[in-house]
């Protein structure tokens, strides 16, 4: 990507990238490469810029919910699908310093976790 003079970096969660996060992240810090991905711990450990991502800290709550409905005997279609839609913005500081990028105040404050 650097050969070909990308701005910037977007990995997404699935398959491979999933599997080689941090490689993906070091690499796009070695080559300069602002990123945004779907981990909030790696911005926090300074390995990226910016995550983007779903806040799973009421998961477990929302699976044993649905499990309860199964043992009380509800079928599983009659159970709705349900989607995250709470989402966490972090910024690590630090790396866009490093990266020698200006992080609007708008953003900042508009961030759920900022990392200085």
């Amino acid at each position: 990507m650097s050969q070909q003079s990308a701005d910037a970096l977007m990995f997404n969660g699935l398959g491979p990238n999933f599997s080689h996060r941090e490689l993906i992240a070091e690499l796009a810090l070695k080559y300069r490469l602002p990123s945004i991905c779907w981990w909030v711990d790696l911005v926090e450990k300074g390995q990226g810029l910016l995550a983007y991502a779903p806040d799973y800290s009421d998961t477990s709550e929302r699976l044993a919910d649905e499990v309860a409905k199964i043992l009380r005997g509800a079928k599983i279609v009659d159970i709705p699908v349900t989607q995250l839609t709470k989402f966490i913005l972090a910024i690590n500081l630090k790396t866009a310093k490093a990266l020698g990028i200006t992080v609007p105040p708008t953003l900042i404050t508009s961030a759920d976790e900022v990392i200085e």
